[in-house]
């Protein structure tokens, strides 16, 4: 074997991932980086002692273990909760999704149910099917203040768009951040103060042990509902471990929240008897807000890489402290 062999072989990529993009990502490594130094498990996976990067979604624990010369893990979607969980995760830098594109349709959710609150689309659709002609009234953007909870890129990127519209925006965060135009709270020092102004709560929370759960009754009772909104909202495109189903629906009866978009939940598929499926004041999605195209996931790898195979450090790594 020649060295040239031997640094292709290291530097071979395994492929681990569940769902029904597995077999395209599969195409696109292999269109990418060439069939021979694509692995696919468990089809192609021996022998692990080759692969020098791993990209992964809800591959088995212990597998990335099992990869003596693993370099890196190229995480195939913004959630790391499940990889971060496994017990004998090798100590090599975990790379997240992040790129324009998953922050850009991750808002473009965002936006929209901001703006189903704002211009009172319920009410309207409500309206058509009853056959009713009737105006409301309608405040100005400026008149309405969004709060976002997780001030990440996908954070900021979605504060931008909203202020762009006019919107007041205030954000949350576990540790301090600044972010131009926004007013901005962090800890459990700021929380209440945070919520206190938050007409429309935005959650793009990373699923960590601080923030499982968070979004219960009592948190979701301190929000603002004497605003320009009519009502206090929920919006979650971050993870669904960290909001409580029940404590939504509870909300929801007593009038804690007017209205939920619910893009993630702690039980996915959500249950066929979960009664989010048929509250006339919550829309569920079936987790897409952040489908990321895998043919762009596939180049920033790629970029990635290269990067690797130069001596640069890798971007956009996990602290694996904070889980995010």
């Amino acid at each position: 074997m020649t060295r040239a062999s031997a640094a292709m072989q290291a530097d071979a990529i395994l492929l681990a991932a569940e769902g029904e993009q597995a077999e395209l990502y599969a195409r696109l490594l292999r269109a990418r980086f060439g069939a021979q130094r694509v692995r696919v498990w468990p089809q192609q996976g021996e022998p692990l002692s080759e692969i020098g990067y791993a990209c992964v979604w809800k591959a088995p624990h212990g597998l990335p273990a099992r990869c003596p010369n693993l370099k890196a893990i190229f995480n195939l979607g913004a959630g790391a909760d499940h990889l971060l969980a496994d017990p004998v995760l090798p100590d090599v830098p975990v790379v997240r999704a992040v790129h324009r594109d998953l922050s850009m349709r991750v808002s473009e959710y965002v936006v929209l149910h901001v703006l189903m609150v704002h211009r009172r689309q319920r009410l309207y659709d409500a309206q058509q099917r009853e056959g009713v002609w009737q105006v409301h009234a309608q405040p100005g953007a400026n008149e309405m203040t969004v709060g976002i909870m997780g001030l990440g890129h996908i954070g900021q990127h979605a504060a931008g768009l909203l202020r762009a519209l006019g919107f007041n925006v205030v954000g949350w965060s576990r540790t301090q951040k600044s972010v131009p135009g926004v007013e901005t709270f962090h800890g459990d020092a700021g929380l209440d103060a945070f919520l206190a102004r938050t007409e429309i709560l935005v959650c793009l929370l990373p699923a960590t042990p601080q923030t499982e759960g968070l979004l219960n009754l009592a948190l979701l009772r301190k929000l603002r509902r004497d605003g320009a909104a009519g009502g206090a909202f929920l919006i979650n495109a971050g993870r669904g471990r960290v909001q409580v189903d029940a404590d939504i629906v509870a909300a929801l009866e007593e009038g804690a929240l007017a209205g939920a978009a619910l893009d993630v939940f702690p039980v996915e598929p959500l249950p066929a008897d979960s009664p989010l499926w048929r509250h006339p004041r919550v829309t569920v999605t079936p987790h897409n807000a952040g489908d990321i195209a895998p043919e762009i996931l596939v180049e920033e790898i790629a970029r990635q890489i290269a990067r690797c195979e130069r001596g640069l450090p890798l971007e956009n790594t996990i602290d694996r402290t904070r889980g995010y």
